[in-house]
Parts: structure tokens; sequence; C-alpha cells
């Protein structure tokens, strides 16, 4: 189905499924137990050997020499796979480094080794008996003291342009009679999921197929095809439940390489997990940034001009963190420029974590948004909403094709109290600790990509829906479930949805926030195509025929929708292509954050008091499981706020806390009671669902909201993430 001109009402518009808050369908397995996970598939193979990696102890270099020979002798091994036993291997689409490393090492903890034995204990035992020597190279590992090297790479999809400019940029500012210029930081962080990357591979004869923890399978498996230089139709992916992902299982990692080759040298299935302290350094995490943000404004708040730039690093080859793409879009102003550079560093590899590039590109821009409403004497809402703009500000024949920015944070400020908030920071106190409200603008662009579905009614007149959609804790299941009711006039008992398999067809997959509204678009493609072959069968009308409660209708006639199968199911494959609507318009999310804060006089303790997010996201596919994505993003805004921060060993080049004891999380201590609105909103132009995305929109701009809010407490602004206690303690307002 082409998607190329806004939609009009169909079947999805009744509302009668899709839009409800109903339940989780997948929520009775998780809760008792029976969803099966990559690790745990006893159901497939009952006595798997466990695979063990072993990752470099160094960051850069080589390995001059590996002994095997204490690790072989041990008790249970049965192979051990190296790079020089493995024989050739390719790299990945998706891989900057290779997932198995050596002679030549690329970043600290890559895999250099799979220890394979009959039982874990003795897998692990056996590769601390591995040794290897090593010719270590002097690296570059800190971004700051790189930042001077950093140049213009070439650009693609994902980055767009490099550098933008319209107008005249340094006249502007030059020019104007109310100036910011200001530079703030960004840490690395860690996705830190529940469930570590986990595969169980399994060959028959030349077909190999992995059960493994990914979001995106169709990249999985051309790029697991590829690294093994075997035909992708000798490849089957298999992760129909993920234990949380956020971007870091957008891409084939190491465990799935190494189950795949373990299983080839042991001659048996074999499964491997990576272990906690391998996750931050062997896999990938959102790189730290540097950003430099200047604003011109008029004395009356009018934005003459902005200008943003950003630094990140990345292993050769690598990529950008795109910090500055929200600022192309998010504010008018006549004269501006953006610009991104990438430094060479040789810590692990950096890519997608929930939200790139807005996520920590937003924790910039709206904490300078606030200091500059502050110097203009302004309320921080009134100066956003005196530059809102419906139109693309650097291309502005595109206009909007859905803006409520403004209607955002207006609700927000109704709702959270807005008005109590004292202009003049560290004016409020409730015994020891000083009180402060902040805000930020939260926005996401909203993503296109090409979907699949297969549906399959039977006699019964049930359906199963098929797709290599995944679900990451996000509710997939549930709103492809509702789509194919609703398509079809079924309840969702009537729907079986089978997901996370490359047999099926090709999705958007999970990531980029792209998943909801384009999965369930794919479903609607294929749905419509299976209503036209039972309503031919049945001999209606496919213009004419309605679906409700199971029937087929037209005048004065209906069908159980099940005679149409009477002879055999039916099935009907479809998916859903985008023309250039997404060129004629520019489509993004939009919200606003609120947070209250309490900081300790005497400690500098921080405590968040309460949070409140509105969002506008085109239709919300299922109020329940959205508030859910958007109450989790919030929760990792606030700790990339606080307390996240992986801590980098610049003499070695590693993740010094790569771990769960010393990567702080928040925990239910430190998350308050939290909000979440969405406003009443369609989006014609995005899809036939008329829907958009939420899980990264609710995560964009809560670290600035939490910032702000800190500032307005304590007058100590803080422009480094995080906003630890250490950063404003001697700063703090004496105690009264």
């Amino acid at each position: 189905m082409k998607f190329d001109t806004p939609a009009t009402t169909n079947p999805i518009d009744q509302l009668k499924v899709v839009g409800q808050p109903l339940d989780r369908i997948d929520g009775p397995r998780k809760t008792t137990g029976t969803a099966p996970y990559a690790y745990e598939r006893h159901d497939i193979v009952a006595d798997p050997a466990y695979g063990h990696v072993v990752g470099a102890s160094i960051a850069k270099g080589r390995i001059t020499g590996m002994d095997l020979s204490a690790a072989e002798r041990a008790p249970g091994v049965i192979a051990i796979v190296t790079a020089e036993s493995a024989g050739k291997l390719e790299k990945g689409n998706f891989n900057t480094a290779h997932l198995l490393g050596g002679p030549v090492i690329e970043h600290y903890h890559q895999a250099v080794a799979l220890v394979v034995a009959e039982s874990f204990e003795q897998a692990r035992a056996a590769a601390h008996l591995v040794r290897i020597d090593y010719a270590t190279e002097t690296g570059s590992f800190d971004l700051h003291a790189a930042k001077g090297a950093a140049t213009a790479p070439e650009p693609n999809d994902l980055t767009g342009p490099i550098d933008t400019h319209v107008g005249d940029f340094p006249r502007a500012f030059a020019a104007a009679p109310v100036t910011l210029d200001a530079t703030y930081s960004t840490p690395d962080h860690s996705h830190a999921m529940m469930e570590p990357h986990a595969t169980l591979a399994r060959w028959e004869g030349d077909q190999l197929t992995v059960w493994t923890s990914n979001q995106m399978i169709a990249w999985a498996q051309a790029d697991l095809a590829k690294t093994l230089g075997i035909g992708k139709d000798k490849v089957r992916v298999v992760s129909p439940f993920i234990g949380g992902g956020f971007g870091g299982k957008l891409f084939l990692r190491s465990d799935v390489v190494l189950a795949a080759l373990g299983a080839r040298a042991a001659k048996r299935p074999v499964k491997v997990a990576l272990q906690r302290p391998l996750i931050a350094n062997n896999t990938t995490h959102r790189p730290a940034t540097l950003q430099r943000i200047r604003i011109g404004a008029e004395r009356d708040g009018t934005i003459t001009a902005i200008g943003h730039e950003s630094w990140s690093g990345d292993l050769e080859g690598g990529g950008l963190e795109t910090a500055v793409g929200q600022t192309r879009l998010l504010y008018a102003g006549a004269n501006r420029m953006t610009a991104m550079r990438l430094a060479v560093l040789d810590l692990p590899e950096g890519n997608a974590m929930r939200a790139p590039g807005e996520a920590p590109g937003m924790m910039a821009l709206e904490i300078a948004m606030d200091e500059m409403a502050e110097k203009l004497d302004m309320d921080p809402i009134e100066f956003r909403v005196r530059n809102d703009t419906n139109v693309d500000p650097e291309h502005p024949e595109r206009p909007y094709s859905a803006r409520s920015l403004a209607e955002c944070m207006r609700l927000g400020a109704e709702r959270f109290g807005w008005s109590a908030r004292h202009a003049r920071p560290a004016q409020r106190r409730e015994g020891q600790w000083l009180i402060g409200m902040g805000m930020a603008a939260a926005f996401r662009n909203n993503l296109l990509m090409k979907s699949g579905a297969r549906v399959r009614l039977d006699s019964a007149g049930r359906l199963r829906v098929e797709t290599d959609m995944t679900d990451i804790g996000t509710g997939s299941y549930t709103i492809i479930a509702q789509t194919a009711a609703e398509m079809m006039g079924l309840p969702i008992e009537s729907i079986d949805v089978r997901l996370g398999d490359s047999d099926y067809p090709v999705s958007a997959g999970s990531g980029g926030q792209f998943g909801a509204n384009n999965a369930t678009a794919g479903v609607y493609a294929a749905c419509v195509k299976l209503r036209e072959e039972v309503a031919r069968r049945l001999g209606f009308n496919s213009q004419e025929a309605e679906f409700i409660d199971g029937q087929v209708r037209a005048g004065n006639r209906a069908v159980p929708l099940g005679e149409a199968a009477a002879a055999g199911d039916i099935t009907a494959e479809d998916a859903i292509e985008y023309g250039n609507l997404d060129e004629t318009y520019q489509q993004s999310t939009f919200g606003a954050h609120f947070v209250e804060a309490a900081v300790d006089t005497a400690t500098g303790e921080i405590r968040l008091r309460r949070m409140l997010a509105v969002c506008a996201a085109g239709r919300i596919l299922n109020p329940k499981s959205a508030r859910s994505q958007v109450i989790g993003a919030m929760t990792m805004g606030a700790g990339a706020a606080l307390m996240e921060e992986l801590a980098v060993d610049t003499r070695r080049g590693f993740f010094v806390n790569h771990d769960l004891a010393g990567y702080e999380v928040p925990v239910h201590a430190d998350i308050p009671h939290q909000d979440v609105i969405f406003l009443d909103e369609t989006d014609p132009v995005s899809s036939p669902m008329k829907a958009k995305g939420v899980g990264e929109l609710g995560i964009c701009g809560v670290g600035a909201a939490v910032a702000n809010a800190v500032y307005n407490a304590t007058g100590v602004r803080v422009r480094d993430y995080p906003v630890t206690l250490d950063k404003h303690l001697d700063r703090l307002p004496d105690v009264a």
C-alpha cells in the first residue's frame, strides 16, 4: 500500500478497540514467567552448551600471544573460539568495530575469545584460564582533549547536513541587544537494560537459527549472514520477547556472532549471555557531547540569531551524536547556524540510545532557553511561545503537519501550578529545603519506514498476525492486536499476534520512536487487502462492506466473518510504503515537561517532588501503554539529569563503572509522582493510523526541566551533566 496522500476517514477512526486503554495481551506471560526470553529457551533446546566471552583487557593495540592450553584442559570444556580459529569474518553494515577481535584490538572489552563448556560455571572458570599477551598502543580517550582535532564527517541520511546556515548568524548575533553564549556537556551513557544481550544458536546442516534479543530482526539477519559469509536465506533470527533495549539492541552484537561460531565449533547448540561488566564496554553507548549554544534576541524576546555547535567522539569510521537536530526545527529565528564535529576516540562504539540526538541536544538547548528568558526578564514559557513557528525555520516552505507545542506548554503550566513559581531563584523554602520549578519543551521527529505484515483468517473467525516487529517492553503485541481487531471487526481476544521472527514479513522494527506508527500501519495495509478478499468471497462490494462484531455487513445482509474461510484459511500480506509527504511537511512530535525539585541547603541533596509531561503525538493507540512509555522515559531523563555517567579512565580507555553497582540509575525512591497528559490530536499526514510515537518524546527535555528546577530552587546554574551535589554544594545560599 502506497501512502502518498493524507489519510481520510477509515475503519481505524471507529476507535472501538484502537485508542482504548487495554491491558497488555502479553502481560500474563511476563508476570508468570512463561514469556520465552533468549537465554531461557528450554522449550527449544533442553541441554545446550554454554559460552563465556573473554574481553580484551586493553583499549588499543594487538594480541601478541594467546595461551589456551590451561583452558582447553579445564573440566567440561568443549571448544574455544578465537579470531584465528573462526577464520575470515566480515564486519556487519551496522557495526563500527569487529565483533570478534584479534589480532588487532579496537576497544576495551572487545570480544577476543569464547570458551564453550558443558555448564556455565565450567565455561566461566575456563575463561579465566585464557592467557593473552598484548602490545598496547597509545589511544585517544578524552573528548575534551580531542575536540580541537574533530572534523566534519560525510553527511548521511541519519545526520542530515553536517552544517547549516540561514541568513547571517554572526552579524545578527553581534547586533542583538540581548545575547547568550554558553557551553554545556553531557557524559557517556549506558543503556543498562535489565536483560543482557543473549543468544541461543543452533546449526542444522548449513541452516543457522539464533534465538536472540534484538530490536531489528531484518538488520540482524542481514549482518549476521554478512559477518559469517553465508547467504541470508541460511539465517533465521527469532526474538519474540526482549527485556529492554533502548537502542542497545538495534544492531548485531558479539553474543550472536559468538554463539553461532561456538555452536559450529562445538557441533551442538550453544547459548551466550554477555556478563554485565562487559555490556558497557563491549556493546554500544550514548556518546558524550560538548555543546556551544549562542542566542541573540530583541528586548521583546524575539530571537534574531540562534546557533548550536556540537562535538562528540567515536571509533574510526563511527558516527556523530546529532545533538543539534532539534535546534534546526524547534524555534523561529531569521539568522541561524548549526554545526557538528566528530573526534576519533578509541573508546567503545558510540551509537543510538533512546532519542539519539534530541535527548542530549535538548538537555543543552532547553537550559539555554531558560537562561535567555532570565536575561530578558521573561517567563520561560512565554519566551518559548514568542518564538513558536508553524513552519520548518530552515525551510519555511515546509509547514508542520501538526504542531501543538504552545498548547502543551500552556496546558502543562495550568495543571502544574506554574503561576506559583518564583521568577527569582532561591525564594521558596520549606525548612532546610529549597524548592524550585522548572520546565522544558519536548521534541522528537516522526520517522517513517516501510513496514510489512501478514494476516491469516480461519473458519472460526480468528485472525493471526505475523510480522517481524519486536516488542521491547513497549506494548507492540497489544497495539498490533488492537489494529487488526479494529480493521476486521473482531474482539481483541480473537487476534493472535506473532512477532520477532525473520520468517515473517519485514517490519519497521523497534527504535527511533518509529515502531508503533509504522508497524500498525503495515498491519492496516495487510488488513485492507484481507478485507477485499473476504468481501469478494462473500459476494460483497468491498467499498460498501462493514466489518462489525465478527460479521461482514452491507445493506440488509450480514455474514459471519469466518464463513469466508470455510474452504480454508485466507492469507493476505502487504506493507505500508510512504511517498513524499515527509518532504512536503515537517513531521514531529511535541510536548512539555514540568518538574518540581527540592535541594537540601546543608548537603546539596536533590529530591524530585513532582513531574508532569504533556504530549502531542498524533493519535494515541493505547493510552495505558503510551503512558507507561512516557513515565519510563521521564524516569530515564531524571537519571540522565541527576546521576547517570559512564566514568572514563582516560589513561587506559575504558568505562570504569561498568556494572549496575557503579553505573547509577534511578530507583523507586528517586522518582516522585508522575502525571502524563496526551492532547487529543490526530495527524493524517503521518500514516493511515494518524499516529506518531511517544517512547522517545518522553525523555526529550526532561534533563533540562530537572536542571532548570534545581536552578530555580538554588540560584546555582550547572551546565555539565549530571547535576550532582558536588557541582553546586559550595555555591548554595547560606542556611538561614
